[in-house]
């Protein structure tokens, strides 16, 4: 009962996304079953030493520490909601300390090999399903948006007119990102290309699969491994890595870093930051290769 009151507060007052509520719901399941079984303790008589034995539990079974970091920064926000509603009289994570996460730079694809993938017409034909995976590509790369902005993209929020498009983003906070007249084209082609489809349903989601359902984070990771696949080596490859793409391209360029936080959706400047890492890195490379004395 106390689990389901606080997923309806984040839901409704904090209005997190459905992709963080289920993140939540399940961080919290787990830790819930692990108190039980382990200590037979509930929510309420939680303390600091339960949260300790099961972060050693999940360092014994080797999960990374941005999962560990995750669950117990549900455990914080659950446990000031328990507090502020007076339905436990201390905070059990206040001596909680998370572990340390190694810093790691963005993966990114370089912007030229991602114009060798886009502008080719070796990877792309005119059927409806190849024209879609194409416009995802475009408009990750795009436009930097998450993969849940992309599969809730609507068509209405695409205006033709001022070349620009409307994403909401995480705590339903709404964006205008610019986009150029070549990607507008391509998204009226596919939307034209979509309606001779006829298919059987009017849904407003402008990214549909081939039988014209709601398109579903599973489809979109195929869709961009399946073309990463033939430009880069990078292990990792993932709808996020074309926003980290993105971005760097952006600073690579001399964007200003407060305009890209505004077009990542990012709430503060620290989070934008660590881009700034891949372009000294770039740099280096280029003193190395081309500076005499490097």
């Amino acid at each position: 009962m106390l689990l389901k009151s606080f997923i309806t507060y984040l839901t409704h007052e904090k209005r997190y996304s459905s992709h963080t509520i289920t993140s939540y719901q399940t961080d919290l399941d787990q830790f819930e079953q692990y108190i039980h079984a382990t200590f037979e303790v509930n929510f309420t008589e939680v303390k600091h030493t339960h949260i300790r034995s099961y972060m050693v539990d999940l360092m014994e079974r080797k999960t990374s520490e941005n999962t560990i970091n995750r669950k117990i920064s549900a455990l914080r926000s659950l446990y000031k909601f328990l507090m502020r509603g007076e339905q436990v009289n201390q905070n059990p994570t206040l001596l909680i300390k998370a572990p340390k996460i190694p810093k790691r730079l963005p993966v990114f694809v370089d912007s030229q090999k991602m114009n060798v993938l886009l502008d080719s017409e070796n990877y792309f034909d005119n059927s409806f399903e190849s024209v879609r995976d194409h416009l995802v590509i475009e408009l990750l790369f795009g436009t930097g948006i998450r993969l849940t902005e992309l599969i809730q993209l609507k068509e209405a929020d695409v205006d033709t007119y001022s070349g620009t498009i409307k994403v909401l983003g995480k705590r339903n906070k709404e964006r205008i990102i610019p986009v150029n007249k070549q990607l507008i084209n391509q998204i009226n082609s596919y939307i034209d290309q979509k309606k001779m489809q006829n298919f059987n349903n009017n849904l407003i989601n402008l990214i549909v699969t081939n039988t014209g359902a709601a398109a579903y984070p599973k489809l979109i990771y195929r869709i961009v491994t399946s073309y990463l696949n033939h430009i880069s080596t990078n292990e990792k490859k993932s709808p996020h890595v074309l926003r980290h793409s993105y971005a760097t391209s952006l600073l690579n360029a001399g964007a200003d870093l407060n305009a890209i936080k505004e077009l990542l959706g990012h709430a503060s400047l620290a989070a934008t930051q660590v881009y700034t890492h891949n372009s000294i890195e770039r740099l280096k490379t280029i003193y190395k290769q081309a500076h005499p004395k490097a």
